[in-house]
């Protein structure tokens, strides 16, 4: 594989001058320093004009965070938009680092060791995306609850379900508690999940039936059985139709 094209973000010449340094003592993987930015404005710029593998963030700029440059990365018309590793001083960030899908999350200074582990993440992912596989982060739901941050497998969720200000993450071993948007999940994996209530959405191969059910509070009404788990799941009337069919009845 060729060296990496990295793109360098950073408000301070001191710390771009550094991960210049680093990067060209990188050998596994082999990496070039073909940007810099000191902005986010800048930074989209060259994006526009040049294809970069990974892009190097600092969170703390003026103007636009590296947070938002993230996302807007995200969001960039062009094919496929250059991988985010961040690199700050603040390793509080590191929740929201991994809400806009970063690769990885380092601290400042950076170690070489630790700056080589990070490309090699960012050259699987390149490599999978070859081969036409998802990528890693798509594989996964990040879980961060009672201090530690967990991997889910989106293979082994059946079901996801907002409760409160939180979603719940159900699996047929465990239950977790993530911080999001239903609609958001929706949109994200809309070929792994089906809507069936307005506060629900269960893995499409995971449904197993559709039965009658009588709810204290709705009523009669319908419900889904879910493969792994005893409880049932109320199903509201106008996705009653997209279970069938999901069902194949």
């Amino acid at each position: 594989m060729t060296a990496l094209q990295v793109l360098i973000v950073d408000d301070e010449p001191l710390a771009r001058s550094r991960l210049r340094k680093l990067l060209a003592d990188c050998r596994e993987p082999a990496a070039l320093a073909a940007g810099e930015a000191d902005s986010a404005v800048q930074a989209m710029a060259l994006v526009q004009r040049q294809r970069f593998d990974v892009a190097l963030l600092d969170i703390h700029m003026p103007g636009v965070s590296g947070l938002r440059l993230a996302a807007a990365l995200r969001e960039a018309p062009q094919p496929p938009p250059p991988l985010v590793v961040f690199v700050t001083a603040h390793a509080e960030h590191a929740l929201q680092a991994f809400e806009v899908e970063a690769v990885d999350y380092l601290t400042k200074p950076v170690r070489l060791q630790r700056l080589q582990a990070a490309l090699q993440k960012v050259e699987r992912i390149i490599a999978m995306r070859s081969a036409g596989q998802a990528d890693p982060a798509a594989q996964w739901l990040m879980i961060f609850e009672r201090g530690r941050t967990l991997r889910v497998p989106l293979a082994e969720v059946l079901y996801l379900k907002a409760e409160l200000k939180y979603i719940t993450v159900r699996t047929a071993q465990a239950s977790y508690l993530l911080d999001g948007s239903l609609n958001q999940l929706e949109d994200k994996y809309p070929g792994r999940f089906l809507r069936i209530h307005r506060n629900a959405l269960v893995a499409r191969e995971a449904i197993r039936a559709l039965v009658r059910h009588h709810d204290p509070d709705e009523g009669e009404g319908w419900a889904v059985c879910l493969a792994g788990v005893d409880e049932l799941l109320l199903v509201s009337r106008r996705q009653i139709a997209a279970v069938r069919q999901a069902l194949g009845t």
